[in-house]
């Protein structure tokens, strides 16, 4: 999983707490996508708890995949089908390689 920057303070629409580990396991268990609360456990067991960096990037990932989850825009390109994205990178190719 790829950490995410966090997401501006000022950021409109639904945020629930995600401030510390239990905040966001319970806002993962309610607000994420199914089965992210069990894989962020899974993930979060595997890391050595000294490796501060790696716990914070994580905590962030699924930070991210939540504010993902209520961003119409965001929800909008995961729903995207593969021929879709497909031809647009297609016409973006062509479009760069004409230039």
């Amino acid at each position: 999983m790829t950490a995410q920057p966090d997401q501006p303070a000022d950021r409109t629409g639904f945020t629930p707490p995600m401030g510390t580990l239990a905040e966001l396991r319970e806002t993962l268990s309610t607000w994420g996508f199914p089965g992210d609360r069990q894989e962020f456990e899974k993930e979060l067991d595997a890391l050595k708890l000294d490796d501060l960096t790696a716990v914070h990037e994580l905590a962030q990932a699924y930070r991210h995949r939540v504010h993902l989850r209520y961003d119409p825009q965001g929800m909008a390109a995961l729903a995207r089908s593969t021929d879709d994205v497909e031809a647009e990178l297609r016409r973006k190719l062509a479009e760069a390689g004409s230039r």
